[in-house]
């Protein structure tokens, strides 16, 4: 495979469906810059006069599971549809799927001015991160995970999602030099500027910019939804991650669609097939597996007049991508007693973190077990 060819513009590395909508929509406010030819015996321009704007190169790191590949193949056809360059690299094939992505790309990413990230914790990303030189690095969404990011930023500690702390492997071992390396890289400094592009309530470091996402490309490009006249729940991988024992997550979905009424549960795309059999057995809902992130699902309709969700990335999303519509965003906190004897210890206060945050930003309202 060769390089992909991006000129003087940005370029992207996703991993996952939501990344590359969050790369999207941050194009959406920066459309490519067009550049004068000089005039002949003009004088270069001064260092520091900002840098050549072209048109985005997004690389896609291909996960395994085969839900996010499909969400991400759906993702990068509306991708190249807006004129996006979209290359697919099987970065995870094997063994060395990751030493020939990386000498693949290594040309680019040492000439690369703006490179965008949607994942600072990604393995993949901490390991390329050293061969790129570029002075402007944006930071997109990864769901919940950017509100980590910039804490662990503040703080000097190790780049490390939350429900893993406490964990830690000899692989996790083995990859602490280029997760410290990654940290360093993405702390603004003298030689570099440091952008977070985000829709959660993530307080950056000192030295970072900060534009605030308002999912304006997903509102111009898809909807205003049909509303119907029911509830549907929004599923989580809590359950997939270690955090939520299975049976009292099953039970908390049954409770949910008993007392609202709802018809339908939106899988997350790592959701197991299994747990989602158990559900559809136990609790009579139809489950939906999206195509695409959902808030472009939510945004194309049809959506019921109520969103259930337990604490996620969508409790802040969905806010702004149905802002206008009257679709009512509901959340069902995270009860201690649902948490696994492994779960991080840190997890109870960041689950409530997020709905606390979401009641404060977008009004939201949360349901008990009970309501």
């Amino acid at each position: 495979m060769t390089a992909p060819a991006t000129g003087r513009g940005p370029l992207a590395l996703v991993e996952s469906p939501v990344q590359l909508l969050n790369v999207l929509e941050w194009s959406h406010i920066h459309p490519p810059t067009a550049v004068a030819a000089p005039r002949p015996g003009a004088a270069p321009s001064a260092p520091g006069g900002g840098p050549v704007t072209g048109p985005l190169t997004v690389v896609v790191l291909s996960p395994r599971d085969p839900m996010s590949r499909g969400q991400l193949r759906r993702m990068a056809e509306l991708a190249r549809d807006d004129g996006v360059t979209v290359r697919w690299f099987e970065a995870r094939s094997n063994r060395l799927g990751l030493l020939r992505t990386a000498m693949t790309l290594a040309p680019l990413l040492l000439r690369v001015r703006h490179l965008v990230i949607g994942d600072p914790f990604s393995r993949l990303v901490q390991v390329l991160l050293p061969l790129c030189r570029a002075r402007e690095i944006t930071v997109v969404d990864d769901g919940t995970a950017t509100m980590e990011f910039t804490e662990i930023l503040s703080r000097g500690g190790r780049l490390v999602r939350w429900h893993r702390a406490g964990r830690r492997s000899p692989v996790d071992a083995a990859f602490a030099v280029f997760a410290s390396a990654a940290r360093r890289r993405l702390t603004p400094g003298r030689r570099r500027t440091v952008e977070l592009f985000s829709a959660m309530p993530a307080t950056p470091p000192a030295g970072m910019a900060l534009r605030a996402n308002r999912f304006a490309w997903t509102r111009s490009r898809f909807g205003p939804p049909r509303i119907t006249a029911g509830t549907d729940i929004i599923g989580t991988s809590l359950v997939e991650t270690g955090v939520v024992d299975l049976d009292r997550y099953l039970a908390a979905v049954a409770t949910l669609a008993e007392s609202h009424g709802a018809t339908r549960y939106f899988a997350h795309r790592r959701e197991d097939t299994a747990k989602l059999h158990r559900l559809a057995v136990q609790t009579g809902l139809e489950i939906v597996r999206p195509d695409l992130p959902l808030e472009l699902v939510a945004r194309r309709g049809p959506i019921g007049h109520t969103v259930l969700s337990f604490p996620s990335t969508v409790v802040h999303t969905l806010p702004l991508a149905l802002a206008g519509t009257g679709v009512k965003v509901v959340v069902r906190d995270i009860d201690d007693g649902w948490l696994t004897h492994t779960a991080s210890p840190r997890a109870q206060g960041f689950l409530s973190g997020i709905t606390g945050t979401a009641r404060d930003l977008h009004g939201l309202t949360s349901v008990t077990a009970t309501a």
